[in-house]
């Protein structure tokens, strides 16, 4: 008796862990299909992104779907700012990590794109840049 107890735990966890990974699965193979054909894109905690004909897009994961929370003509961006994700408009420092929002800007329109990563969201930054002075 003491013996099937002690599995008792285990039946719940792993049905638990199974259900999990299967919506993850779910979630990235929504992305890849919603990113297809993208010159860039991500897929964090906070959603996906991708840029695709100088139209930069992102996205929430909700109730099975994908979600655009916005888009942005890459062309007319004129500054990237790299914010903090909570807290107003405090700008992050070159060594933060963690959870941020790049703040797109063009002329007195902006949008924020929010990310899971810092590193990452610097990487963009350098490729949005670059991109919206090629499309000059």
């Amino acid at each position: 008796m003491s013996h099937g107890l002690l599995w008792l735990p285990l039946l719940v966890v792993f049905p638990l862990i199974t259900a999990l990974g299967w919506l993850e699965r779910r979630r990235q193979r929504l992305f890849r299909e919603w990113a297809e054909g993208a010159e860039l894109s991500k897929l964090d905690d906070c959603g996906g992104a991708r840029l695709i004909n100088g139209v930069l897009a992102w996205s929430t994961f909700a109730s099975g779907k994908l979600v655009e929370q916005g888009q942005f003509q890459v062309k007319t961006l004129e500054k990237v700012e790299l914010l903090a994700l909570g807290s107003g408009e405090a700008p992050l420092t070159d060594e933060a990590q963690g959870a941020c929002r790049l703040r797109l800007v063009s002329g007195s329109e902006h949008q924020d794109v929010p990310f899971a990563d810092a590193d990452r969201a610097r990487r963009w930054i350098a490729e949005l840049m670059a991109r919206s002075r090629c499309e000059l």
